[in-house]
């Protein structure tokens, strides 16, 4: 498709957006429309085989798919986390793309084939989007390492690349293998326990890593099913064996964080008791949970099970 084209088909999309939203005086509406078109010839991208899809996500979950398995010239632009290097396993990979606002204008400015999200982006900006002609194709939150192979295979299906999609799987079953070959072999309990008292529960991706690596979830205990708030009185009076972490540091950044190093469960859990895995491997179901399980067991090894 030639970039004069593009550009039109752009420009189509901008203005429709532009109708549906409401654009405010004509003066304003004819600046935004030069800037809109100036930055269209900026973007048009390199050419690429007629059959690679051109993807935008909105989400950083479907950013970390996507720069997996996707050709570079077929990624338009990324979530605004992506590049959080807290959360986001590919954050300086994300670097080399276009980072979104997160708005619907500037994907409609884009005019990608294909939209992925997950039920977690805002909903007026999917739908927006669907109005707009765009195709947003939405990834469930994973819950289990089977729901984590499907969504790879989908985006691997998405973006044309299926072969992509089961090297990686078969890096995730070498990993789960490991696993289960270093499994403990006390049945240890398990809280997974993030800011503010988050407790992920019996059906989450936390507890399904930890029943690989032979470890049961506290949370059944506390009636927790997906994830929950739990007191800080409750969770000593849960008094799992040891309590997964994602944030190792022995000062708290806020108020958030400061439930971690409360004097009660500093002195339950010291360092020999708390399991750490950064966020970055376990906040998204993706490639990047092979590397969560090899930690999972390294951390095994160094606590001495």
């Amino acid at each position: 498709m030639g970039g004069s084209l593009i550009a039109m088909l752009r420009l189509s999309r901008l203005r429709g957006f532009r109708k549906a939203i409401g654009a405010g005086s004509a003066a304003r509406r004819s600046s935004s429309l030069a800037a809109a078109l100036v930055l269209t010839v900026e973007i048009v991208m390199p050419a690429y085989t007629a059959d690679l899809l051109r993807v935008a996500s909105i989400n950083l979950c479907t950013d970390q798919l996507l720069m997996t398995l996707a050709d570079p010239v077929q990624i338009v632009g990324l979530s605004p986390y992506s590049r959080d290097a807290a959360r986001s396993y590919a954050a300086e990979e994300a670097e080399k793309y276009r980072r979104l606002s997160g708005e619907a204008e500037d994907v409609l400015m884009l005019g990608p084939d294909i939209v992925v999200a997950t039920p977690y982006t805002r909903r007026a900006t999917r739908e927006l989007l669907k109005q707009q002609g765009m195709r947003v194709v939405a990834f469930d939150v994973a819950k289990s390492i089977d729901d984590v192979k499907e969504q790879i295979r989908r985006m691997g299906d998405l973006v044309r690349h299926p072969d992509r999609a089961e090297i990686q799987i078969a890096r995730l079953d070498a990993a789960i293998a490991r696993a289960r070959g270093a499994a403990s072999r006390k049945l240890y309990r398990v809280l997974a326990l993030s800011r503010r008292g988050w407790v992920s529960g019996d059906d989450s991706l936390a507890s399904a890593l930890l029943s690989v690596a032979g470890l049961s979830n506290a949370a059944s205990g506390l009636g927790i099913t997906f994830g929950g708030f739990a007191k800080l009185e409750t969770i000593v009076a849960a008094r799992p064996d040891f309590i997964l972490i994602s944030d190792g540091r022995n000062v708290a950044e806020d108020e958030g964080s400061a439930l971690l190093l409360h004097p009660a469960l500093e002195k339950l859990y010291p360092p020999s008791r708390r399991i750490l895995i950064p966020e970055d491997l376990t906040v998204c179901g993706g490639p990047m949970l092979a590397d969560a399980l090899d930690r999972l067991v390294a951390e095994l090894k160094r606590i001495g099970d």
